[in-house]
């Protein structure tokens, strides 16, 4: 069974960076799609940033292209997001995304707020 967890959320001021982990269980993490979706209060859920199981490609939102950074390292069966230049409109819950054989895969989420 593949979980995934995610760590590194947290408050941070307008302008700050923040750096999202998901660590994932199982044997299957270097073949799946990997992915970052955030959900703010009363919002859709927004995907924001896909890669590829080798790391080769990678797809992000117009909304945090340029200042967010998806990563992985199969190693450690864990995948990154490098979030910069944080914006208030950036707070949300964050969520890993798993897509393998696929079947979707969600964590738990973090939270990330961003105060002016």
């Amino acid at each position: 069974q593949v979980q995934l967890v995610e760590s590194g959320g947290g408050s941070v001021r307008t302008g700050g960076s923040l750096r999202l982990s998901c660590a994932a269980s199982g044997r299957t993490f270097s073949t799946a799609l990997m992915g970052w979706f955030r959900q703010a209060p009363g919002k859709e859920r927004e995907i924001l940033a896909i890669i590829s199981f080798n790391g080769a490609s990678t797809t992000y939102a117009d909304s945090v292209k340029g200042r967010f950074t998806i990563s992985r390292d199969n190693t450690k069966n864990t995948a990154y997001l490098q979030m910069t230049s944080l914006r208030p409109e950036d707070t949300a819950v964050y969520y890993c995304y798993m897509n393998l054989d696929s079947r979707a895969y969600w964590g738990q989420g973090t939270q990330v707020t961003v105060s002016s």
